[in-house]
């Protein structure tokens, strides 16, 4: 089930969700772009689109990625690559989370910077896959 805001008309899981109304394209995002960015962010899509369905949740300041149930993850093209989160099950300790906080009682969000195309390696994907997961409501 899923609810329309009456005023931007971007749709969400819950009824009246708390946003800023407002739309946003994927490729305002990656206007003026540099290359080495957007070809992580295509890189980024593409071991997204190998979990399963889902569809972009532009925001003004970033790339959401959603399934099913919720956001899962977002992203957004900077100087540095690809800077973005994974909201996951628990705390994954790895360095190469800059950052991660509580979300809800069972998840956190993991903040990333992904500066080089060999970053997204098989671990990172289980992470995106496990991400994914949480979009989809598992």
């Amino acid at each position: 089930m899923s609810w329309t805001c009456p005023q931007c008309g971007r749709t969400f899981a819950r009824t009246a969700q708390t946003h800023v109304c407002g739309t946003w394209t994927v490729d305002e995002h990656l206007e003026g772009a540099d290359e080495r960015g957007r070809d992580l962010f295509r890189r980024f899509v593409e071991t997204v689109e190998s979990c399963g369905p889902f569809e972009f949740a532009p925001t003004r300041r970033q790339i959401g990625l959603r399934g099913r149930r919720r956001i899962f993850a977002g992203v957004r093209v900077t100087r540095r690559g690809l800077e973005g989160y994974l909201d996951l099950p628990g705390h994954v300790r790895s360095p190469r989370f800059r950052h991660v906080a509580p979300y809800t009682k069972k998840l956190s969000v993991h903040h990333f910077v992904l500066e080089r195309p060999e970053q997204l390696d098989e671990e990172f994907t289980s992470w995106i896959r496990r991400s994914h997961a949480v979009g989809e409501g598992h």
